[in-house]
């Protein structure tokens, strides 16, 4: 049997995407993304624990993530980790672990959009699944439904991630 390499994640953006054409002509955009988990501790206090993600989308994600996404934008991305090995000036060496993404849905609502950064006129749809196989594909064919994940400050308790 193969091995399975699969990360799921939905949280916000901590940043604007950062953008870039490579020489080759492939557009590449690094994400950083927020997951904060919620529980209560042993005296009933709330504790928040947030961890951050560094997700790398190429081609048509890339292009979308450049135009749609921005600060504080929710998503749900799929993808790959992947671990490369980067030298600091003094030469040591360090692992880099990174989600490359496969499949992205933005779950931000259309009325948030001004509060998101998106533009006014810009066409996207809420809970749309863009994958890197294809430029635009129905969120009920190629991906999960997530209405009822709402936004940020709605439905969390009742989320099942």
């Amino acid at each position: 049997m193969n091995g399975v390499n699969k990360v799921i994640l939905v949280g916000n953006l901590g940043l604007d995407p950062e953008f870039r054409k490579l020489d080759n002509g492939a557009s590449k955009a690094r994400l950083r993304l927020a997951t904060t988990e919620t529980y209560r501790n042993a005296s009933g206090d709330r504790i928040d624990k947030t961890e951050w993600h560094t997700i790398i989308l190429w081609r048509g994600l890339a292009d979308l993530a450049d135009k749609y996404l921005r600060k504080g934008a929710r998503i749900y991305v799929e993808g790959k980790l992947r671990n490369r090995q980067i030298e600091g000036p003094d030469g040591s060496k360090k692992t880099i672990t990174e989600i490359e993404a496969e499949n992205l849905v933005m779950l931000d609502r259309r009325q948030d959009s001004n509060r998101g950064g998106y533009g006014q006129n810009e066409n996207y749809d809420e809970n749309t699944s863009y994958n890197q196989n294809s430029s635009n594909s129905s969120g009920s064919s190629s991906g999960p439904n997530f209405e009822d994940l709402g936004n940020e400050n709605e439905g969390r308790g009742n989320s099942p991630f």
